[in-house]
């Protein structure tokens, strides 16, 4: 998939074009099932398909001290969305100024830039200046600059319509099989590795801290999970919380010990599902009792995921 990162760059994409417009957070099911329409109709047209979405997510820019954790961060997000065959995803800049921008302004920059046939969006949709924008004005826009637009209803899965808020409060809740239900896959947390204190490495247990650009936690606690790293998977034992044993952090972190891994791996991204509970996070009296609790956690670890 090529990733486009301005609308000038839209002139490149060979006409006529279908867009799928959205936040795309967690690309659950209703959000795969947009973008497939939109590449359906591409198809259809003998056209090309193009996801739109943007970075970052606005709930940072318009109302930056409620702003949810994401399900997903604008790589994980793009690398999803990728995955189910789009073949351009046009990321769009969100910030004040674009956020001050009416609904007219976007829809007709879109249109005089691409050869754009079809909008489709979610099921009530709002865009612009104050979210004035809806599905009726995008009707009423398409009528006059040639393209038609597509509402998708709601998706839902056992009577319960799909929403990211639902999911988010799922993984919060390290409900995982309610996530899985909602978005089709099984829920992962991207992280770059980081620099950490070292500790883990003079205990002879190494592990890679991830920064997880704000994407969801689940409950604190040491879990059983396997990493994606270099485009293989690996079975691995991670905590998430504090590290209140050997100086409470503050934030919460996500620390990974990867089985059978040698090697640096700082800078780079890993991609973690989690796949057991093994108990909560808990302070010990020392250092030796933690190595030796984190010794019992990789046994069990590895057992459960063989």
């Amino acid at each position: 998939m090529r990733v486009l990162h301005s609308l000038a760059e839209l002139a490149q994409v060979p006409g006529p074009v279908c867009i799928a417009i959205g936040v795309f957070d967690g690309v659950h099911l209703g959000h795969q099932t947009l973008v497939r329409e939109a590449m359906a109709e591409a198809e259809k047209r003998g056209g090309t398909a193009v996801a739109l979405t943007f970075h970052p997510h606005p709930a940072r820019i318009l109302r930056p001290q409620s702003a949810p954790h994401l399900l997903t961060s604008t790589p994980h997000k793009v690398a999803l969305i990728g995955a189910l065959g789009c073949p351009y995803l046009l990321q769009v800049a969100f910030d004040e100024a674009f956020a001050a921008q009416s609904p007219q302004t976007f829809i007709e920059a879109l249109a005089a830039t691409a050869d754009l046939r079809l909008i489709c969006v979610g099921r009530d949709w709002a865009f612009g200046k104050n979210r004035a924008g809806n599905v009726a004005l995008l009707k009423e826009l398409g009528a006059r600059l040639g393209f038609e637009t597509l509402e998708i209803p709601a998706v839902s899965v056992d009577g319960e319509v799909i929403s990211s808020t639902r999911i988010r409060k799922a993984v919060e809740a390290g409900d995982f099989a309610t996530a899985r239900k909602f978005l089709g896959r099984e829920y992962t947390i991207l992280g770059t590795v980081r620099h950490g204190a070292g500790l883990g490495g003079k205990i002879g247990f190494p592990t890679a801290n991830l920064a997880a650009h704000s994407e969801q936690f689940p409950p604190n606690g040491v879990y059983a999970v396997r990493l994606m790293l270099r485009g293989e998977w690996y079975a691995g034992v991670a905590n998430v919380g504090v590290r209140p044993t050997v100086a409470n952090a503050g934030e919460r972190l996500l620390e990974t010990h990867i089985f059978d891994f040698t090697g640096d791996c700082y800078g780079e991204d890993v991609e973690v599902r989690f796949e057991h509970f093994l108990r909560p996070e808990q302070k010990f009296a020392s250092v030796d009792e933690l190595k030796k609790q984190i010794a019992s956690d990789a046994a069990r670890a590895r057992e459960l995921l063989r």
